[in-house]
């Protein structure tokens, strides 16, 4: 695939548009024969240095996936951060198993392995750890926790990609990791998209025959293997041989995710610059505290994010602070997500005896409250400067 692009502001303006409609191509035999989803998986890999990847549907479909192939279920937990989408608990759920809520660091936001630790029990089959906001997670305590107590470790990578974790791929070192192509993401394959990657061939075939209905001949390297129409023409073919749903990726997906990853390093750079921006307006404001990394990780800013301590400091509400920067002429920013044991899904319900209320994760809920969350994923730097300069006008305002 090629590397030159037409704008460099534009979303889908390099050859996104060129792949879909040869993927659409059905008059030409090359391009009707050519394997979209295959190629992708194969880029995948070369990117990220993973032995197997499997494209599928969404993120939250991979997650489904990589759980399966974990062998979650009926009466297992999988332990999963208190501050992160509803996706990862729902999947856990989907498996008959018990979601586990292990509270947050309160400088990286991230779960990490001493707060994992507290929630492990006899009945823990996985851990399900979330790189949040771009932030690759340290995930070497992780993995040595992991194997002490023999557990699976999948790495939610939805928001990051491209960044490193002592220099390799994020995600790279858990035992699956999954990635999203929605449509805000550092890379987007159209409005949905996903991939699973791992350096086991077991998991990878488990993930992919799970993602593909079970079909007997799916492989970890690939999709269903050639056979004589002869064969499979036959009223005796039997096709499947493990349960499994269709969380398939198809052609056009992949054709514009194949178009997204020949200009991947400049969509992520320019997150990473647009977080820069802000990271130097904040400077000297000791009450608007940005997300901590490590010196073993990168940024790549899928968000910016930080933890505003207005309210308590200068007595201005976090929604004052947010409306009057908003009338200046600034994009907003967002909240975080509402905890997801706090979501009206279930709040109030118990599962494995334990009830989903508030004091579950404390550091997680009160992140939650006070999180700001900048875009980063303007298409023009000049915009992502004015709000970062409004940013600054208004804590220069307020005081730092």
């Amino acid at each position: 695939m090629g590397s030159d692009y037409k704008n460099p502001f534009g979303k889908f303006n390099g050859r996104e548009a060129e792949y879909a409609l040869r993927a659409l191509d059905s008059e030409s035999e090359e391009n009707r024969g050519f394997p979209w989803v295959t190629e992708f998986e194969d880029q995948f890999c070369k990117l990220s240095g993973a032995k197997f990847a499997i494209a599928v549907n969404s993120a939250t479909s991979g997650l489904h996936a990589a759980l399966i192939a974990a062998g979650v279920g009926e009466g297992d937990e999988v332990i999963q951060p208190g501050l992160t989408v509803i996706m990862n608990s729902l999947v856990t759920v989907a498996c008959g198993a018990t979601p586990v809520f292990a509270d947050i660091n309160p400088d990286s936001w991230n779960v990490d392995a001493t707060t994992i630790e507290r929630k492990i029990t006899d009945k823990t089959k996985a851990i399900m750890a979330v790189s949040l906001f771009g932030l690759p997670l340290e995930m070497d305590p992780i993995m040595e926790l992991a194997a002490k107590h023999n557990l699976l470790v999948i790495d939610d990578s939805a928001e990051v990609i491209t960044g490193q974790y002592k220099n390799q791929f994020p995600g790279l070192r858990a035992d699956m990791a999954v990635y999203s192509f929605e449509n805000k993401k550092h890379m987007s394959s159209g409005s949905e998209g996903g991939m699973i990657i791992t350096q086991n061939p077991d998991l990878a075939e488990k993930a992919r025959k799970f993602s593909g209905i079970g079909y007997k001949n799916l492989t970890a390297t690939a999709g269903r293997t050639s056979l004589a129409s002869a064969e499979f023409q036959n009223p005796e073919y039997e096709r499947h041989d493990s349960l499994g749903l269709n969380y398939r990726m198809n052609n056009i997906t992949a054709a514009v995710g194949l178009g997204q990853l020949d200009r991947i390093s400049h969509l992520v750079q320019r997150r990473i610059a647009i977080g820069e921006m802000f990271n130097r307006v904040v400077q000297g404001c000791d009450w608007i505290i940005p997300q901590k990394k490590s010196t073993n990780s990168s940024h790549t800013y899928y968000t910016y994010g930080v933890k505003y301590e207005g309210q308590e400091q200068r007595g201005v509400s976090w929604k004052e602070f947010y409306t009057r920067y908003k009338k200046m002429g600034a994009n907003g920013f967002y909240a975080a997500w509402v905890n997801p044991y706090l979501e009206p899904v279930f709040k109030g319900k118990t599962f494995d005896g334990v009830l989903m209320e508030a004091d579950l994760c404390p550091i997680a809920e009160d992140c939650q409250k006070k999180i700001m969350l900048f875009k980063t994923n303007h298409r023009d730097l000049s915009e992502a400067s004015e709000d970062a300069a409004i940013l600054n006008q208004l804590i220069d305002e307020i005081g730092r």
